[in-house]
């Protein structure tokens, strides 16, 4: 529903650190979808995508486009295992239009082997003041909203996402 409500269709979209799924809702339309990730089956499993490739973020945050070629970009889940989310947003409000969205969504899930260790050691609250934090670090954002998108808050299945406006 949050995805409905902030993109449009015709979009190009960047689906970063992506999956066997998008998440992105059956009646959205958009122009192009580039998904990311680190497993090339997954990727490939996606049948949203429109074109995928590999890459290790966290070896190398330079991403492999052109300056405004996306109206917006999500990363779902895993901001979390991004050793340095500062290069890594930086890079995508490079390639996201002047105008055009970030949505980063996390819950209190993950592979704690994997995340780095300030995500581990912040609880629930502070994790969405630390994204938007992230996205300020950049210089290409305007201040971010964090919306709580949890079907119970405060019960179970917690959701979050810190959207941000590329300027």
């Amino acid at each position: 529903g949050h995805y409905r409500r902030i993109l449009r269709d015709g979009d190009r979209i960047l689906d970063l650190m992506s999956s066997w799924v998008s998440h992105l809702p059956e009646s959205l339309r958009p122009g192009h979808v580039t998904g990311h990730g680190m497993n090339a089956a997954e990727l490939r499993a996606n049948p949203r995508l429109d074109a995928h490739f590999l890459q290790n973020l966290n070896e190398n945050p330079v991403l492999p486009f052109e300056d405004a070629g996306f109206d917006a970009c999500l990363l779902a889940v895993s901001v979390q295992y991004l050793t340095d989310p500062v290069a890594v947003l930086r890079e995508a409000g490079r390639v996201i239009r002047p105008g055009g969205r970030i949505a980063i969504s996390f819950s209190n899930r993950m592979f704690p082997t994997k995340a780095v260790a300030l995500w581990r050691a912040l609880g629930n609250a502070a994790h969405g003041e630390l994204v938007s934090g992230y996205l300020a670090l950049t210089g290409r954002f305007a201040p971010a909203d964090i919306v709580d998108l949890s079907p119970n808050p405060g019960r179970s299945d917690p959701l979050w996402v810190v959207d941000g406006l590329r300027l």
